[in-house]
């Protein structure tokens, strides 16, 4: 057990991840919003040819493990990163590395955490939890959503690293290695090549399915579902959005105030006031978001079903489409610098 070891709570769990570890290795200014916008969290994709717990697939951040892999390169921290296929040798490994007093992020299957209520037990493989020691047979877990730290016995936490399904973790565990010291200098580089990135994703990924346009392209789906699907199907369809959003790792609006925040402290770390202003856009997207998902969770329970209901939440993510262009359209007309 490391002694010196603090639970962080935040929001969303890759944030809390990289928050932690890097505060437990003496990187004190970072925090989950800071987190979130130098790793680019931000994003928007609809894959209409995939299915996701029989709904759509449909995510609202970028991919597993790119929050902490860019902000960690931003920092100048090495990554340890590793992937196992024998079951024994990643449970050993992960041993090693408590004994050796090194807190360690994985990634998981949301259904085998056992300290989980059980209406939140589904199949999801991207959770990440801090493993930080050992007790007997118990693991010593830090789960940035969760309020407290928590424990796991040995055989519920190998079945949720070697989860079965989409993003299957396959044990896979990470941390950072050879850190230097805090360095203010390579942190607003780091902001400045975040919003940088995040321009290029919801702006300028070709396709329509992606980014701003993804977001319409959802509006134009959302508008057919009724006389496409019937009124049950469309509602199983509508809830599996709001899961997505609201349930898995904080969501659409969750995700869009955590980046207004992330946009406020870069406007004091660069000296930007116009940054403070672009972050009340995201503000009021986040708002949006949350507007839509009331009258999703509408449809899908049964109150409401007229196609004037299904509009209303089409015509929501067209201002949302919107709101988040023109938001990254006044980012990218700003002088960061590099």
């Amino acid at each position: 057990m490391l002694k010196d070891f603090n639970h962080i709570q935040t929001a969303h769990c890759e944030n809390g991840i990289t928050t932690s570890l890097l505060k437990y290795h003496g990187i004190d200014y970072i925090n989950e919003p800071l987190a979130f916008g130098i790793g680019s969290g931000l994003f928007y994709i609809h894959i209409p040819f995939m299915k996701f717990n029989n709904g759509p697939a449909i995510s609202f951040r970028t991919m597993p493990g790119s929050i902490f892999k860019r902000t960690c390169k931003s920092l100048g921290i090495e990554v340890k990163r590793k992937k196992f296929k024998d079951h024994k040798t990643a449970m050993d490994y992960l041993d090693s590395k408590i004994a050796e007093g090194i807190p360690v992020g994985c990634q998981v299957g949301v259904f085998h955490l056992s300290y989980f209520p059980v209406e939140y037990r589904f199949h999801f493989n991207a959770h990440n939890l801090i493993v930080y020691g050992k007790n007997h047979e118990n693991y010593l877990i830090s789960d940035p959503i969760m309020e407290k730290v928590t424990t796991i016995s040995f055989r519920d936490l190998e079945k949720a690293r070697f989860a079965r399904g989409p993003l299957a973790p396959k044990g896979h565990l990470y941390y950072p290695e050879n850190i230097g010291k805090p360095d203010i200098e390579l942190l607003k580089k780091g902001i400045k090549s975040g919003i940088k990135r995040n321009i290029r994703d919801m702006l300028n990924i070709p396709g329509h399915i992606a980014g701003v346009k993804g977001i319409k392209y959802t509006s134009k789906q959302v508008r057919k579902l009724r006389e496409k699907l019937g009124q049950r199907k469309a509602g199983l369809y509508l809830g599996q959005i709001v899961r997505m959003q609201e349930e898995i790792g904080t969501g659409g609006g969750g995700f869009r105030f955590i980046y207004a925040a992330f946009l406020e402290q870069a406007a004091d770390y660069l000296k930007e006031d116009k940054l403070t202003g672009i972050s009340e856009d995201f503000t009021k997207s986040g708002d949006l978001w949350r507007s839509g998902a009331v009258e999703m969770a509408g449809i899908y329970k049964g109150r409401l079903g007229e196609q004037k209901d299904f509009d209303k939440i089409a015509d929501i993510l067209l201002e949302i489409h919107e709101t988040e262009k023109q938001a990254f359209k006044k980012l990218s007309k700003l002088k960061l610098g590099k």
